[in-house]
């Protein structure tokens, strides 16, 4: 993974890039998983990114080396924050009804670092419970320290109504936000294009999203 950064920073049409590991269980745990890995890439449009993930080589290459792969396109609708200085995502549609993809990543201060992690684990357990949550990860591009959640909602009002709910998610951002944990921090979310190729067996989206095939 380490190795591909030449070949990506090579490809004239990718405009951002980040190679991310994750952690055990469902991902949300400081102990790394070797066996998961993501790879996150930003193109001008729709057409560029189906191209070029099947023509430049170190696509291929993972693809050919995992048990399985899943390639998820999406559009940004909103977007605030930086990551490493950049704003990588640009607003290109309104929402769409139906299912929406979250992202979330942070920096955390290295003096928050035993907080931060204190709580994630409950976090994750209620994110985990709640039935309305089609697919959620947490990845991070340097362990403990930068940290990404990926998850997909049927809707907006499910989504608002998980992030509203009061519990371990409503009081950590309410830590977040009265002590400054974040160096840096960005949300963004997304309309879902389509996907390609299977998540434990099958595509996580339901049947109508699975539009890019």
């Amino acid at each position: 993974m380490a190795t591909a950064r030449l070949s990506l920073r090579r490809i004239e049409s990718l405009q951002f890039y980040k190679l991310c590991g994750s952690g055990t269980g469902q991902g949300f745990t400081p102990v790394p998983n070797t066996a998961v890995w993501a790879i996150l890439t930003v193109w001008p449009d729709q057409a560029t990114a189906e191209a070029e993930l099947e023509r430049v080589q170190v696509f291929r290459n993972w693809r050919n080396r995992a048990d399985e792969n899943w390639t998820i396109h999406l559009q940004t609708t909103s977007a605030r924050g930086t990551w490493a200085g950049q704003a990588p995502f640009s607003p290109k549609a309104a929402h769409a009804d139906g299912p929406l993809a979250a992202l979330t990543r942070a920096t955390i201060k290295p003096r928050i670092l035993p907080k931060f992690w204190g709580r994630v684990p409950d976090i994750s357990n209620v994110i985990g419970d709640d039935p309305n949550v089609i697919f959620k990860i947490g990845i991070g591009e340097l362990p403990w320290l930068h940290q990404v959640t990926f998850s997909i909602w049927p809707n907006t009002e499910t989504m608002a109504q998980f992030a509203r709910r009061d519990g371990p998610h409503a009081r950590a951002i309410s830590a977040v936000r009265d002590g400054d944990w974040f160096k840096e921090e960005l949300y963004a979310r997304f309309n879902i294009i389509g996907d390609a190729g299977s998540w434990g067996g099958s595509s996580p989206l339901p049947l109508h999203e699975r539009s890019t095939q």
